[in-house]
């Protein structure tokens, strides 16, 4: 709006118009909302009580479906925690960011910091980003957050059982570090405090930054094995030490949510809380539960990667919002580029939609996914499009026989599963086989598969992908000289 205008206006008796225009105009610009993800570690679907969790209350994640949005057919990307980390902070599946082996102290491998991270592009439009709890992307130095889009990180390098806090090859790993940004802050940290000090310390990150926009990426060490839980919260369920963990989990979130209160920041801020895969079933009593689902962590079955998921975001999100549209971690990266102002990657393909639309609520919202597609490691093993799952045949780890005590596994089994059809709707649980009825669903679905073999590849077919992006790779050298 120019001078000449303006002074048009005023003498033309406007200028109380002109005054409410550009209040107007100030105030249908709204403030870029601040961004909480809170990523917990081998939760089960049917681990939260919004989602039929017994031995235990999780009030304030259940408040959080309540005031926002429950997700019933949200999906990660993998069933093991690197490579479902590694598409969440990509919005890409695992084979094309070659995510699918960057975990344990042993490799070499880590998220190509060519890779464009979700903290990368919130960064570029003013948010301040930290990083807090299990990375599992890359222990060498240029693997880390840092060097990843994050201006902090206070947490691990990788799952605390690669220690010698494993429970059956404790004499393997080298002692846990606790990092502080790139620096060892301790050696061995105590375990029974992950939970409390990750949630203090963003707690703390959002009182520094509550003047301007923030993104915070809380991954919790936990429920994944060996639990370990406060005195606080420590023999308080009936489900035992698993519902100790996961309602302090609940406690955690509780807190955070009365930060925000506490600096007016509730209204415009968008929490997601969800998890990196299916529960560990061959921990018996000590993993979670995949409610309805079949199977749980290290499958392609849907208790390995459909997870309990709630948002809540007041200002934009309505309230006690059920959605059964096809949803995945890999949505975040364009999802948050819309609400942010922000932009995903344009020179390279990202997997993810905008799901805006759901957030919300429009009557007509639609998941934006034709299919999904479930990779384990660099297999393609299943397809999913609208109601129908096809499984491509495959063996699988099975661990819901005898039930441990003390958090010591029992040996899987592996039986096989051949070519199967199942309707998602009719059948969540995965147990009738119905592909003799729809060859033309089989036929559709298999067309899907071939298509994305021919981009992303697939180990068991031996086809390698056209649209597969190089790993990150440390120097022999740089291995040898590991700081731990």
């Amino acid at each position: 709006m120019n001078r000449y205008f303006i002074r048009k206006c005023l003498s033309f008796g406007l200028g109380l118009v002109l005054a409410i225009l550009i209040a107007n105009a100030v105030t249908a610009a709204p403030a870029q909302p601040n961004i909480i993800l809170l990523f917990a570690d081998d939760l089960g679907y049917g681990d939260l009580g919004c989602f039929g969790a017994e031995g235990y209350s999780t009030p304030h994640l259940d408040r959080v479906a309540a005031e926002g949005t429950k997700f019933t057919s949200f999906y990660v990307a993998a069933a093991g925690c690197a490579p479902s980390r590694a598409a969440l902070l990509t919005g890409c599946y695992p084979p094309r960011v070659a995510g699918t082996g960057l975990g344990s102290p042993f490799v070499r491998t880590g998220l190509n910091p060519d890779e464009v991270t979700l903290a990368e592009m919130l960064k570029q439009v003013g948010y301040r980003t930290a990083c807090i709890g299990k990375w599992h992307q890359g222990w060498a130095y240029q693997f880390l957050p840092l060097q990843q889009g994050f201006d902090s990180f206070y947490g691990l390098p990788y799952s605390h059982d690669m220690s010698p806090l494993h429970a059956v090859i404790f004499d393997k790993y080298p002692l846990l570090p606790l990092l502080r940004d790139n620096d060892i802050l301790q050696l061995s940290p105590n375990p029974n405090r992950f939970t409390a000090d990750y949630t203090d310390e963003a707690i703390y990150f959002i009182k520094e930054n509550r003047e301007k926009p923030f993104f915070l990426y809380l991954c919790y060490s936990l429920p994944h094995v060996p639990l370990h839980v406060s005195d606080a919260f420590r023999g308080k369920t009936e489900r035992g030490m698993y519902g100790d963990v996961v309602t302090e989990i609940d406690a955690s979130v509780g807190r955070i949510s009365d930060t925000l209160r506490q600096f007016d920041l509730y209204e415009n801020t968008l929490v997601v809380f969800t998890s990196d895969n299916g529960p560990w079933l061959s921990y018996g009593d000590h993993g979670g539960s995949a409610g309805p689902l079949r199977e749980g962590k290290g499958t392609t079955f849907e208790g390995g990667m459909r997870e309990p998921c709630v948002m809540r975001w007041p200002a934009k999100m309505p309230a006690g919002q059920v959605c059964d549209e096809v949803v995945s971690t890999m949505d975040f990266m364009p999802t948050f580029a819309a609400i942010s102002g922000g932009q995903s990657p344009t020179d390279r393909v990202i997997d993810g939609k905008d799901i805006t639309p759901l957030f919300e609520g429009r009557p007509d919202a639609q998941s934006p996914h034709e299919a999904f597609y479930y990779f384990n490691r660099g297999d393609l093993q299943a397809v999913r499009s609208g109601r129908w799952k096809l499984h491509f045949p495959h063996s699988y780890r099975a661990g819901k026989g005898k039930r441990p005590s003390h958090g010591i596994p029992v040996p899987y089994s592996h039986p096989k599963i051949g070519l199967s059809l199942f309707d998602l709707e009719a059948d969540i649980g995965e147990t009738n086989n119905i592909a003799d009825q729809h060859p033309d669903v089989v036929a559709r679905l298999t067309l899907l598969a071939d298509k994305i073999r021919i981009r992303l590849g697939d180990e068991a077919t031996g086809i390698r992908g056209t649209e597969v992006r190089p790993v990150g790779r440390m120097s022999q050298e740089q291995f040898d000289n590991r700081r731990w």
